[in-house]
């Protein structure tokens, strides 16, 4: 059996069997790419060219749409080269990486959401405080603590998993390189510091998770609590866009990790693992433009100076 010295480059799962099948798959690998860019390049884009979406919420919309940008390249493109040329191979150095980028993606993306919950409840439960619970230090620092960690906590894990000896073969049962597919190559003992890094990923996923829902739970009791069912009616639609965000991401995250082995198979190991990882990023622009009138606007404005090839960004600040 190959040990991971021996082992250059990593087999991936095959999306189809006949040509016009994988001729298929690409192309429609190809239109999700191409409007995830579109879609997350527009909102970057508005949101750094208009003064008035220079605020906190929309600084930190602009760090998902940024996370979310680099997720797409990280997972697709390998995809789509391997149906479009009829191969399975990548290399091990390229499947580290792939590891390590989408890993460090899908973490920061998880922090900035809950940083987004925070910003919404000191701007609904707090709001006489919210200039200074979120001046432009504050959410300068809590987005360079979200992106940093995601860094380290990836590279901590990645490191951990490719330092593992690698035994059962090369065979991903993937499209791309995830946590749980190398581990089934693995015929290490090292179940400590697996067990280790296992126990740290949940306390720090259920830790954001139950930071969520606490803040949403006082938002809505501060909701209920106001007089005026005009501002029950403003309040609500600033919410529910990050809320269907939410929802998408760790809805398809905790069917993808925490499903039970005995209802596993390829099919819907490949079906869960395309809609945590190509999914969200695709869908997250539509969902957060869709019921916000500003950004929809100001979108609209980007699209059509990028037609008259006129877009000229002004430094952002808060």
């Amino acid at each position: 059996m190959p040990n991971s010295s021996s082992i250059s480059e990593f087999l991936l799962l095959a999306l189809a069997d006949t040509r016009q099948l994988q001729l298929l798959h690409f192309w429609l690998l190809l239109g999700i790419y191409l409007a995830a860019l579109l879609g997350n390049g527009l909102i970057s884009t508005a949101v750094a060219c208009h003064h008035r979406l220079h605020t906190p919420m929309y600084f930190f919309l602009l760090n998902l749409a940024l996370l979310d940008l680099g997720c797409i390249p990280t997972t697709l493109p390998k995809a789509m080269a391997n149906a479009l040329w009829d191969t399975r191979t990548i290399s091990y150095a390229g499947c580290a990486a792939q590891l390590f980028f989408f890993f460090f993606l899908f973490s920061a993306e998880y922090s900035i959401l809950t940083i987004m919950s925070y910003d919404h409840y000191v701007a609904i439960c707090k709001p006489l405080h919210y200039g200074t619970l979120m001046d432009s230090r504050a959410c300068a620092t809590m987005a360079a603590a979200a992106w940093g960690s995601g860094v380290l906590y990836s590279l901590l894990y990645t490191a951990n998993i490719f330092s593992l000896p690698l035994c059962q073969g090369n065979a991903v049962d993937q499209f791309l390189c995830e946590i749980p597919q190398i581990l089934k190559l693995s015929c290490s003992d090292a179940y400590l510091r697996e067990f280790g890094l296992t126990v740290l990923s949940a306390l720090l996923f259920f830790g954001c998770f139950d930071f969520i829902v606490v803040s949403y739970m006082l938002i809505f009791r501060t909701v209920q609590r106001m007089p005026s069912e005009q501002g029950r009616h403003k309040a609500f639609p600033t919410c529910l866009p990050h809320l269907a965000v939410v929802s998408l991401f760790l809805s398809t995250a905790m069917v993808a990790y925490l499903k039970p082995p005995s209802i596993s198979s390829p099919f819907l190991d490949l079906l869960v693992s395309f809609l945590y990882s190509v999914v969200p990023p695709a869908v997250n622009p539509l969902i957060y433009s869709m019921r916000n009138r500003e950004l929809k606007d100001d979108l609209w404005k980007v699209m059509t100076k990028c037609i008259l090839k006129t877009v000229n960004c002004p430094p952002f600040s808060m």
